[in-house]
């Protein structure tokens, strides 16, 4: 398994094969990448604990369907300040809102973009009037509903 020299000198190949096989499959137990790898098991979980204190792994996450749980609707949604220096407080009170899985500061258009995952478009006009619009700084939001899912992955590291 060929890699490029990592940017993070601290790291080297065999953390970079060690992410690669855990990013495919985040259960894969120690040992197996330990055998697959041709390392001892130790070795693995110094290496797992040296990219955690680095902050590389940031930890791990069980995946779920949302739709299989009545979430049928995800949007995304690009939010308009009044100011940018209202972003932080902004920001403050967008984590109180469950819906809302991801939020990213901008450039362009938006100050804010945001995903949210609602069980329908009854539930999304809610948390859009009830919770979203009404934070202070918030000047207005567009709504784009996203119909399909096509492509979501980590990145590939080679």
């Amino acid at each position: 398994m060929p890699h490029k020299k990592p940017h993070n000198s601290e790291i080297d190949n065999l953390d970079i094969q060690i992410l690669s096989i855990l990013m495919k499959n985040a259960t894969t137990p120690y040992t197996e990448i330990a055998k697959e790898l041709i390392v001892s098991g130790g070795t693995i979980h110094v290496r797992m604990k040296k990219l955690e204190d680095l902050g590389i792994i940031k930890g791990a996450n069980l995946e779920i369907n949302p739709q299989k749980l009545g979430y049928d609707v995800c949007a995304f949604l690009g939010i308009f300040l009044e100011k940018g220096s209202q972003y932080n407080e902004a920001v403050k009170q967008l984590k109180t809102v469950n819906e809302i899985v991801e939020l990213h500061y901008t450039t362009g258009s938006w100050s804010i973009f945001a995903k949210i995952i609602c069980r329908d478009t009854t539930h999304l006009r809610e948390i859009l009037n009830e919770q979203i619009q009404s934070v202070p700084g918030i000047q207005r939001t567009e709504t784009f509903i996203s119909l399909e899912e096509s492509i979501k992955r980590q990145i590939i590291l080679d």
